[in-house]
């Protein structure tokens, strides 16, 4: 991804991240698919941390987001209540 195309309230560790370099499919793939291969992918990124972060305060329902699917981040949000 080039900074020219991130939006100007982009959070600067989304320039960093392995899926910005990756593409979109594996982090939102179709119901049913396996996310295995965004989770890889994931692990070794080191803006993992930052990226989980966002997707909680923001609430993200869709999507691999810091490594986790959206039934692991409903989970910790239901426990964290």
């Amino acid at each position: 991804m080039h900074l020219e195309t991130m939006t100007p309230t982009a959070p600067a560790w989304q320039a960093q991240a392995l899926c910005a370099q990756t593409g979109a499919d594996f982090f939102f793939p179709e119901p049913g698919s396996s996310v295995r291969e965004a989770k890889r992918i994931c692990g070794m990124c080191e803006t993992r941390p930052a990226c989980l972060d966002h997707a909680l305060a923001n609430d993200e329902r869709f999507g691999v987001w810091g490594g986790l699917s959206e039934k692991e981040r409903l989970e910790i949000r239901r426990a964290s209540r």
